[in-house]
């Protein structure tokens, strides 16, 4: 009978915990590794140095939803005429293994999304939260169908938790802490390490509560870092600024990354001094830098700002949206989204990817 309960036992801890710690990220000095290598372990491209960076691509709606009957008829699929949030994540976690054969090891997701038009909020909820801060469940099966497979494959997250424009939904700043808990607590159950985690993206635009602020997301970065995941182990944090704006100090002393964004930088010269500025502000102590959001492209080109961050040793990120008149294909912060690598943006960015890689 022990023998039994042992058995028991042990596929139990196999079904719900082993699996949940194959892929583990950490940082040293500049350079993000994974279970205890460094990413891209000696390549260089063009002279110029990739271990220890991270590739990553905007990915912020894989599991977005609309709860406003209103504004969800807008997000149809083309096929079906309907909205499916399941069929959303689905066809997101079908489509990682290519994203990963081309070289890319992380994506960012969003709890609150992103704006599923590619810029501007209009009365749709995509919000992972209940008012009072408290986790919908809905929500958190869909993410870790992602976060399971971004495990097995050896991917690394970097998990947004709050987006302007749905903030507003959570009733005030004791439900923005609650959701903060819950949410690192649960990533803590679930046993997940490969998770780097974005406090709010763009901390500079629109929120309505005041810890989400330039002044005081410190706060919510520190109390994150001080939950402990297991063995001494926190998730690494930061959080993101808009395009071509630079982290402010109190930001820049907590965090274990800097996320920066290239939207507005036409002129990639300035991608570099961007990086090359950051590293002035007072409290920076040699974290990686990372470009989580982007929406400059061309890759065909010697110089882009792709480029431009590798040159200057900081990670970069793809943002792709669909235009006005661009069909299903484009873009993958616009709902519904194709995940696969349909358009020739995705193709140029993928190929680029794989080509500095080495994939």
């Amino acid at each position: 009978m022990k023998k039994v309960i042992v058995s028991i036992l042990t596929l139990f801890l196999i079904t719900n915990y082993s699996w949940a710690q194959k892929t583990i990220v950490s940082i040293k000095e500049n350079q993000f590794y994974i279970n205890g290598e460094p990413t891209y372990k000696g390549r260089y491209w063009n002279g110029n140095k990739i271990e220890g960076l991270l590739f990553n691509s905007r990915m912020v709606q894989g599991v977005f939803d609309d709860e406003n009957p209103e504004t969800r008829v807008q997000f149809v699929y083309p096929d079906t005429k309907k909205w499916d949030p399941n069929r959303n994540t689905k066809e997101f976690v079908k489509a990682m293994e290519d994203w990963y054969d081309h070289g890319l090891l992380s994506f960012t997701l969003n709890l609150q999304g992103g704006s599923p038009i590619g810029y501007g909020n209009k009365q749709w909820v995509n919000n992972a939260f209940e008012e009072d801060g408290s986790l919908k469940k809905a929500y958190f099966s869909r993410l870790n169908k992602i976060l399971k497979k971004a495990d097995k494959l050896g991917m690394v997250v970097i998990l947004g938790y709050f987006y302007f424009g749905q903030d507003q939904f959570l009733k005030d700043e004791k439900a923005i802490i609650t959701a903060t808990d819950q949410t690192t607590e649960w990533l803590v159950s679930k046993g997940y390490k490969n998770i780097l985690i974005e406090v709010n993206n763009e901390t500079t635009i629109h929120y309505d509560h005041d810890i989400l602020k330039p002044d005081r997301v410190d706060e919510l970065i520190v109390r994150i870092k001080e939950k402990d995941a297991g063995g001494g182990y926190h998730f690494p944090t930061g959080t993101s600024f808009s395009g071509a704006e630079l982290p402010v100090a109190n930001v820049v002393k907590v965090s274990d990354f800097l996320l920066l964004h290239g939207n507005g930088v036409k002129e990639s010269e300035l991608i570099t001094k961007m990086v090359e500025d950051t590293k002035q502000i007072d409290g920076y102590d040699n974290q990686p830098i990372l470009f989580n959001e982007d929406d400059h492209y061309d890759f065909e080109k010697e110089n882009n700002n792709m480029v431009a961050a590798v040159k200057a040793y900081a990670s970069w990120g793809f943002f792709d949206f669909r235009r006005k008149g661009e069909s299903y294909e484009e873009g993958y912060q616009s709902v519904p989204v194709d995940w696969k690598i349909s358009s020739k943006r995705k193709k140029d960015f993928f190929n680029k990817v794989k080509e500095i890689t080495g994939k």
